[in-house]
């Protein structure tokens, strides 16, 4: 077989470069919609050291990563793979954001224009070394009967083929599917680009697949059927479709009725359509007999001067159609069957127009028929469905309306987010988890770019994170570690959060540092960096500060550091948490929950969106609460969110504990632009249920 070549491909010693095997634990970041009874089942699955029962998975991080830790303990027991991976160097991953009455659009974060870069950054040759080793990994996750649809446009579907021949097979290749992504494009010098490419391939040639049916459109049936006396439509055929191609020995090739197959070099084939019409008995009839009673029941024809017999088809009320072919193309002028609603449309998928009920504003959205198809061709109920690009959630959505299990992800924050949001607008969605690669993701880059003696590694890590911050690296104290325009810094960790206890430490320092030295600070302020931060502190931690008279700005660390070329490049921004205020009022074991305030920075807000705001809330996007916290992950228990055809959004919320005690409430608030504030406050219940 030819074999396509990019730089890359083959290291120096001629073998092929594989994409690298990292074994991350993932890190459960929020569980959705479990109830109290799953919630302590899961825990005593975990305390006695058992596999809790299965949940959908939603995993924010990059898929080379994401992938490699999957194969841990997903390798060759996924059952459907779709991608809808990047096309070209001009996509466009902007979001539409409205704020009131203004609309703005949402810039990439860096972590996704890096991704991209890094896909397309040395033109065609990143791409296919990109893509090859996802192709790699998606064969090893697929079980053997498993099957992969990759969805891309016409420009790089090629490529694309050839590297997916070689790795799956040219045997194993099933299907080029066209699908008409939208309507009729304007006066170009070339014909419209309407459609998108779809490879369908197998792992192996025993392979799950369900065979679909569509109605036979109206047009059809006004050209091959014509109406007897009695109303029914029989099927007029221009072709012979009794015979197959090739002489074969015994009665096949026999003559019946003065018609002689193997004069023309065929043999006698008798259609399904024919023998699901007859007895089971006729199964065991020999070929000529099937064909004689065929002819006793009418439903084979010999009609004077016809040049062969032409079987017989009527069709029904409850004809199914035909099998779907692998052309899906809209057909608005050809609508509605002979049978149904005559205004009804041809069920090929559909685009997704601009007021389309089901768009939720993010450009790469898919329709929910397009997954439906190839979820139900290639899966059964409780199959295991994987889209590690999910984008808007379609796949995900699809997957859970139709029963089968689901793992998606993606490297956005707001494709995480706008995922979860349309999988909670389902009635009875089932518990699934948000998960991340977190600090294990970066204790890896921590040790591969600093090396593996602790000490200096720490040393030159901090350096790292102060030269990014352009801040100036301070000696002699513990927790301080930098300057910055008078403003002392510490770095926090890459394997924990910064707690109210580091803080504490932190301020006790600065305190004793005031005035003690050239490097000493200049101003009451500090600055703590940190890659994650504990559920309450950012008011508890503001609190001890302001009693210590120093001005705390508590700012996280961004993902993009972990990324070579987004450092090179300068597109380290570092922004400071949003400020959540939250209140609590209790009526025996009922409590009331209320956002009371809301403050985000605004480096990525243009300033006449901002002047639109007329209310702190309408920077909230979506909220939710866990009941009853206890240090183990978010449980989301309550939520409300902004949807597209709603805005409006309730600041409050009830909830009636069942039992005294004391319980930890943890708030989480994501604002417009896919960031996330958390919050924990303490509560104390007594008394009887209201």
């Amino acid at each position: 077989m030819a074999d396509l070549v990019w730089e890359g491909k083959y290291d120096d010693a001629g073998r092929r470069a594989g994409a690298p095997r990292v074994s991350l634990p993932f890190q459960t970041v929020e569980t959705v919609n479990e109830s109290a009874q799953q919630r302590q089942q899961s825990l005593d699955f975990f305390a006695a050291e058992r596999s809790p029962e299965w949940r959908n998975r939603l995993i924010w991080g990059d898929k080379k990563y994401v992938l490699s830790a999957l194969l841990d303990e997903f390798a060759g027991v996924v059952d459907l793979i779709y991608i809808d991976p990047p096309f070209a160097t001009g996509q466009d991953f902007s979001l539409p954001v409205r704020v009131g009455n203004e609309d703005f659009v949402k810039e990439p974060s860096m972590i996704e224009v890096k991704a991209y870069r890094d896909t397309w950054g040395a033109g065609l040759d990143s791409y296919l070394a990109w893509f090859q080793g996802m192709a790699d990994s998606f064969r090893q996750l697929l079980r053997d009967t498993g099957s992969l649809y990759v969805h891309l446009d016409p420009g790089i579907v090629h490529y694309v083929k050839v590297i997916l021949d070689d790795v799956f097979g040219f045997d194993n290749f099933r299907n080029e599917i066209i699908w008409r992504r939208t309507g009729a494009h304007g006066p170009r010098r070339s014909f419209g680009p309407i459609h998108d490419t779809i490879l369908f391939y197998s792992k192996s040639s025993d392979y799950q697949f369900n065979i679909l049916m569509r109605p036979y459109m109206r047009g059809h049936v006004e050209r091959r059927y014509t109406q007897d006396e009695s109303g029914k439509f029989k099927f007029t055929s221009g072709g012979n479709v009794l015979t197959g191609a090739g002489v074969t020995q015994g009665e096949s090739g026999q003559p019946w009725r003065g018609f002689d197959p193997s004069a023309k070099k065929r043999h006698w084939a008798i259609p399904g359509f024919l023998t699901e019409q007859m007895p089971p008995e006729f199964k065991s009839l020999s070929v000529l007999e099937k064909l004689e009673s065929l002819y006793q029941e009418g439903l084979v024809e010999i009609i004077g001067g016809a040049a062969w017999p032409t079987p017989v088809r009527y069709l029904n009320e409850d004809d199914s159609g035909q099998p779907l072919q692998d052309i899906w193309a809209y057909q608005p002028y050809t609508e509605g069957t002979v049978f149904g609603t005559q205004d009804g449309i041809d069920q090929d998928v559909a685009w997704l127009g601009p007021t389309d009920p089901e768009r939720v504003d993010y450009p790469t959205q898919k329709p929910d028929a397009l997954l439906e198809r190839i979820i139900k061709a290639s899966t059964e109920p409780n199959d295991l469905v994987l889209d590690c690009v999910c984008g808007s959630g379609t796949t995900a959505v699809v997957a859970e309306k139709l029963g089968r299990r689901w793992i998606a992800g993606d490297l956005g924050r707001f494709a995480i987010h706008t995922t979860r949001k349309r999988l909670l607008s389902m009635a009875d969605v089932r518990p699934f988890v948000v998960q991340n690669l977190g600090k294990y993701e970066r204790q890896l880059w921590q040790e591969a770019e600093f090396g593996e003696s602790a000490s200096a590694r720490t040393a030159a890590y901090r350096s790292f994170i102060l030269d990014l911050y352009h801040a100036t690296p301070v000696s002699g104290y513990a927790w301080l570690h930098g300057l910055k325009q008078g403003r002392m810094v510490h770095v926090g960790t890459v394997d924990a959060p910064v707690t109210v206890g580091d803080v504490r430490q932190i301020v006790t320092e600065f305190r004793k540092a005031v005035g003690t030295g050239a490097s000493a600070p200049k101003e009451q302020s500090v600055d703590i960096l940190g890659w994650d931060f504990a559920f309450e502190l950012n008011e508890i931690a503001r609190q001890d500060a302001e009693k210590a008279g120093i001005d705390l700005r508590l700012v996280r660390i961004p993902r993009e550091v972990l990324e070579k070329r987004a450092v090179e490049q300068g597109d380290i921004r570092f922004f400071e948490l949003a400020a959540l205020s939250v209140s609590i009022k209790q009526v025996k074991r009922r409590v009331t929950l209320s956002i009371d305030d809301f403050v985000i920075p605004l480096d990525d807000v243009p300033a006449d969106v901002q002047k639109a705001v007329k209310h702190w809330s309408q920077w909230i996007d979506y909220w939710a609460v866990d009941w009853d916290n206890r240090d183990d992950t978010f449980h989301n228990e309550w939520q409300a969110y902004r949807t597209r055809k709603s805005k409006d959004l309730a600041l409050s919320t009830e909830h009636e504990y069942a039992e005294p005690g004391e319980y930890t409430v943890v708030v989480k608030v994501i604002d417009i632009l896919g960031n996330d504030t958390t919050k924990s406050l303490s509560i104390k219940v007594a008394g009887r249920a209201t």
